[in-house]
């Protein structure tokens, strides 16, 4: 009896107990009931369960060569902390993170040499180009954020990014049920079956990235994806020429954790895909396993713009590959509240309409 009571009821998560009339174990909670067979095979899947195993070999990215960084310059805004690298060519400049002026520091030194880096392919212009066509049909954007929007101020900027590789093998648990529903002359009926369905395999990651810039928000980032790695190529400083670079301040080690948390949501997501015919489904344990996680070093190319409306900071960001643009746009509250006034004024009209159309009839 004392190992009976140690199992739990997978639908509440209750202790359940054997009831001698029904011969079956069942919950005192619930309800719910279960065959023997069925229980002890689920505990059996309980007990062979383990914790995810998620390490990466993070090798050192190569360092500069001597007279590589020569021509390199780095630059320190005093306002937001974020540290940049411009060519020797770059004239005084504003921060691409929060818009104020930036501080020449002198000679670039002390980063890890990048291993790849994907070139600009679009220009200033589309970039302003897709910051207004973002604009549009936009009914309560305020007219002033539109003029006063530092449109030139828009700047290319190689952000620094973390790239890991790795081969998942994962063993995921979830709960589903099915439901049936019928009737009689007295009666509806609902009966909710519940399963525990099991999937295992293995999933490979190729590059997932983790941006290595504390100044730059992960989701914006993520928003911004995807890069297409197939047209990066080995790193040359020739391609920062006319741009700036972005300081890494986040390394390998410090990005394993956002990385960890991309592969074991890309697994669930893929793996859930495969449960299907069921009412509801709930994941209830991953246990993912990496193995050969490595990770390497890339610039990709970010058009940024930062500007401020009513003492609040809007950051947009585009693709520099693909101009994929996202950033949140303000409301113009009173443009908005004409509208609320407007629409309630049709409502109300048209339920005048309605009212004294039925009382004519």
């Amino acid at each position: 009896m004392a190992q009976l009571q140690e199992y739990k009821c997978p639908c509440c998560g209750g202790a359940i107990a054997f009831d001698s009339s029904i011969q079956k174990m069942k919950c005192p909670y619930c309800d719910t009931e279960f065959e023997m067979e069925a229980l002890a095979g689920y505990d059996r899947e309980l007990k062979n369960e383990q914790p995810d195993q998620m390490d990466w070999e993070v090798s050192a990215a190569p360092e500069w060569q001597a007279g590589e960084t020569e021509g390199l310059r780095t630059y320190l805004c005093k306002s937001c902390g974020g540290e940049i690298i411009g060519d020797e060519n770059t004239a005084a400049t504003s921060c691409p993170y929060c818009g104020n002026p930036v501080v020449m520091m002198g000679q670039f030194a002390g980063a890890l040499r990048p291993d790849y880096v994907i070139p600009f392919k679009l220009d200033k212009k589309a970039a302003k180009d897709a910051l207004n066509r973002h604009y549009k049909n936009k009914p309560f954007l305020p007219k002033v954020f539109k003029n006063q929007n530092h449109i030139d101020e828009i700047k290319g900027v190689y952000v620094p990014f973390w790239l890991f590789d790795a081969k998942a093998e994962a063993k995921l648990r979830y709960r589903a049920t099915r439901v049936r529903r019928w009737s009689d002359s007295n009666y509806h009926y609902t009966q909710t079956s519940y399963y525990a369905v099991m999937r295992a395999g293995s999933i490979g990651f190729e590059r997932v990235p983790v941006d290595g810039s504390s100044q730059m928000p992960d989701d914006l980032m993520e928003s911004i994806e995807p890069f297409d790695f197939s047209e990066a190529v080995d790193f040359q400083t020739a391609y920062l020429a006319g741009y700036l670079a972005d300081k890494y301040d986040v390394d390998a080690q410090q990005s394993i954790e956002r990385a960890n948390e991309r592969v074991k949501k890309s697994t669930q997501d893929s793996f859930r895909e495969t449960v299907q015919g069921y009412v509801t489904v709930l994941p209830e344990s991953t246990n993912v396993q990496l193995h050969n996680g490595k990770a390497h070093y890339a610039l990709y190319p970010v058009w940024i713009l930062n500007t401020t409306w009513k003492g609040t900071k809007y950051t947009f960001a585009m693709n520099g590959q693909t101009g994929k643009l996202v950033g949140d746009l303000p409301v113009d509250n009173g443009a908005f509240a004409g509208w609320l006034f407007g629409l309630w004024g049709i409502i109300s009209a048209a339920a005048f309409g309605i009212s004294y159309l039925m009382w004519l009839l």
